[in-house]
């Protein structure tokens, strides 16, 4: 096993579970997000009282979030009571207070080109929430700021780039015309630029301290998979996964796509042998990049890796991000008593690991594996009980349930449809059955300027051409243009069925007239035409990925809106079915605020007394990255169902834990299966590519497909239904009586708990994001 002299500080927090595995690089665990944060912060300050003068290098996005909390609570409160407390509890043994301002800072990576001055640069972000928050010395550092690099004839980024698309090979090829010729000259300039950074960055002495985040194909930096473990700062392209991750970030992924970036380099960042690397990550998703990391032979594969050379390297992990870890795997299966759901578990991930149907395995398999040979009192029924009780959980999953009063909530525009449609639908066609819709968030950030701007245009095409014709009728803006809402939805559908896609943007043009109207209070055809040319105006003035006014803001939001209602037609439910709730914590900010009771827990409070629920759906998804809207949104409600309770007895009320593209259950953690055939996929694919018109070019895709999310859930569909094929065998399905079964292409997987269960598992995952 790899050893390593920890400092005062991590020997306070590495009191997790017994190590047994070898691993490349010392870790620690702790049990939640914010102590993830503490734990940087306090190895941060220890290793800055050491060197008050060192060079250092912080990362940007999400993750940092408590880093930079905890590192300004502890300085903020260095000689309170409580600040000693904290600092002694926690092994941060210094008496003296750190003084940050001596320190030489080291940016990153950045994307290029991108203006410095854009919110979205990570040079915006530095300088706010270091040089500043932190209040180092600006002059100290060293900093990527696209708008200074300097470039042929002493142009602007914007005159030689002037679309953002920078051509990597004119690096190697002839320039064919002058334009070209100043591009070539342009990028070897930017070559010599980065070659000068990173002269700069060894005449310091190297990084001391560096902490970094890890990307979904384990990048560091912007060091992609594949990257050369001695690569030094440079202009280069990324992947398909970093592009996907940065979509937000920058507007879009068709941005994203033309956006190269400038990355230190992987030996930049291990050239000092003394520096102290540290990757920070927290969440499930990211486990499979750090089980990569940690237990597979050095590789330019697994760029984090390279920190192998490091006496000093350290990953600092939450426990779902330690969760693919073999000793993690080893404690889940040792340190409660076994039951059923680990029986599952082993024997499903057997049948994987040696490609071995359920019916097939002997006893002799069972004992040869590290797990299945815990399973207590193994004999021939041992596999035969796992069969059972997924085909239970299939026999869950078909039962046709009747007279219930279903409320259906999705944090996003489009959750509910990704993660449940099959079901739903299947159990619409029953009448005695009712349900209900409710969307947490506006979602305007999932609409692009260039959307808004096509259907901005295109409205008011169709108004000068006197082709909305409400706008005529005396009392529209008065009071008209609040009625005959699900005429709108009504006409689009139509004209999808009828194949007239010109008419179904004039439809979409009829909402989007509404919603004008009603935002900014227009009261006549001039004023809607002026307001028009105002927010296409605004709009085509912003860079992508800006945040926008905020009625601008409310217009996406109210096209998703929309689109939402469209979707939900598809299967007889009206408007009034479906419902926004835009609660108040969903800003677009990158670090957002926390529930608040009386603005987002009432309303969902209300809706429930209201409707009488007897289930309630939503998105369960495990410890994630940080307080992301999802998980913010299931505390929303778990708050809702306790205010409930205190009123109404709820012993009978079921919950629906369901995931989508995000996250996905193991077969053994879900308590029903249910088959989706051909037919249901169709129906997904078509209702989704209809509906959510703003999203049918993927402009903020999962980065594990290039595409639709629709096609990512069938995609997932289709890999469980393999994995339950591998221990039932083909023939249970395609020979089965039921025709339903027979017909079963993907398998959705979802949870149902009672209420207790769900409050105590959202109290857990409370304690794992917010300690």
């Amino acid at each position: 096993m790899y050893t390593s002299n920890f400092t005062s500080v991590e020997n306070t927090f590495c009191c997790d579970i017994e190590r047994q595995f070898p691993v490349n690089i010392p870790y620690l665990v702790v049990a939640n997000f914010p102590k993830l944060g503490l734990l940087t912060a306090l190895r941060f300050l220890e290793w800055v009282s050491e060197n008050p003068e060192g060079v250092i290098s912080l990362p940007t996005g999400k993750t940092p979030e408590y880093f930079i909390f905890w590192t300004k609570q502890i300085l903020d409160n260095w000689d309170t009571s409580e600040g000693k407390k904290l600092r002694h509890k926690n092994g941060l043994i210094i008496e003296k207070k750190p003084v940050l301002n001596g320190l030489r800072f080291v940016q990153i990576d950045e994307f290029y080109p991108i203006s410095s001055s854009q919110h979205n640069s990570f040079y915006h972000y530095v300088k706010k929430y270091y040089i500043k928050d932190f209040g180092l010395d600006e002059s100290k550092g060293l900093f990527i700021s696209c708008d200074a690099i300097p470039l042929a004839d002493g142009k602007h980024f914007t005159k030689v780039f002037p679309k953002g698309i920078v051509d990597l090979s004119l690096r190697y090829r002839e320039a064919k015309t002058i334009k070209e010729k100043i591009q070539q000259t342009s990028i070897l300039m930017l070559d010599d630029w980065c070659t000068n950074y990173e002269q700069k960055i060894r005449e310091m002495g190297g990084i001391g301290f560096f902490l970094g985040g890890i990307g979904p194909d384990g990048h560091i930096a912007f060091n992609t998979r594949g990257s050369d473990h001695h690569s030094t700062t440079r202009l280069t392209q990324t992947n398909f996964e970093t592009q996907a991750v940065a979509a937000g970030d920058l507007g879009g992924i068709e941005i994203s796509k033309n956006r190269l970036v400038i990355t230190i380099g992987l030996e930049t960042i291990t050239y000092n042998p003394e520096a102290t690397a540290i990757i920070f990550a927290a969440g499930e998703a990211k486990a499979p990049m750090v089980v990569d990391a940690l237990e597979k032979a050095p590789s330019n594969i697994y760029p984090a890796t390279v920190l192998t050379k490091l006496k000093n390297a350290r990953f600092y992990l939450t426990a779902g991000a330690a969760s693919m870890l073999k000793d993690y795997v080893h404690h889940y299966y040792t340190s409660t008593p076994w039951n059923q759901e680990k029986t599952e578990r082993a024997v499903i991930d057997l049948c994987r690991k040696i490609n071995k149907f359920g019916n097939h395995l002997m006893i002799e398999d069972l004992k040869e594996d590290e797990y299945c040979r815990m399973i207590p009192d193994i004999d021939d029924q041992t596999v035969q009980s796992v069969i059972d009780s997924i085909t239970k959980k299939i026999e869950l999953g078909t039962y046709p349930l009747g007279n219930q009063e279903f409320y259906h909530t999705g944090p996003h525009h489009d959750d509910i449809m990704l993660g449940l449609l099959p079901h739903i639908h299947r159990l619409s066609r029953n009448a005695s059955n009712h349900s209900e819709f409710a969307v947490m968030t506006s979602g305007f950030t999932a609409v692009t300027n260039k959307f808004l701007i096509e259907a901005l245009e295109d409205t008011l095409n169709f108004l000068d051409s006197g082709l909305i014709q409400m706008v005529e009728y005396p009392d529209f803006f008065e009071k008209g243009y609040k009625y005959k809402r699900d005429k709108d939805v009504y006409h689009y559908l139509m004209k999808v069925a009828s194949g007239q896609p010109e008419e179904r943007r004039r439809g979409f043009a009829h909402r989007l007239v509404r919603n004008i109207v009603e935002i900014w209070n227009v009261k006549n055809v001039a004023q809607l035409r002026n307001k028009i040319n105002d927010a296409l105006s605004v709009t085509r003035n912003s860079y992508d990925g800006q945040k926008m006014p905020p009625k601008i803001q409310t217009l996406k939001g109210m096209i998703r809106e929309f689109e939402e209602e469209l979707v939900w037609a598809y299967f007889g439910m009206t408007t009034n079915e479906v419902h926004h709730l835009r609660l108040g914590f969903y800003t677009g900010d990158i670090f957002t605020e926390k529930p608040n009771r009386e603005r987002d827990v009432a309303p969902i409070l209300a809706q429930l007394e209201k409707i009488q629920p007897t289930i309630i759906s939503l998105a369960f998804d495990p410890e994630g990255s940080g307080p992301d809207t999802h998980y913010k949104v299931l505390q929303a409600i778990a708050e809702a169902v306790r205010e409930w309770r205190k009123k109404k007895d709820l012993s009978n009320l079921k919950i629906w834990g369901y995931r989508n593209v995000w996250y996905k259950f193991h077969p053994a953690d879900a308590t029903h299966i249910v088959p989706v055939s051909l037919n249901a996929m169709g129906v997904m694919s078509e209702s989704f590519t209809n509906s959510y018109l703003s999203q049918v070019d993927a402009s903020f895709p999962s980065y594990q497909l290039d595409g639709k999310f629709s096609d990512l859930s069938i995609q997932i569909w289709v890999e469980q239904l393999k994995s339950i094929q591998l221990l039932l065998g083909k023939p249970f399905f395609y020979q089965n009586e039921d025709p339903r079964l027979r017909t079963t292409h993907g398998l959705l997987f979802f949870k149902e708990m009672d209420v207790d269960e769900f409050l105590a598992s959202a109290r857990e995952l409370e304690k794992s994001m917010e300690g």
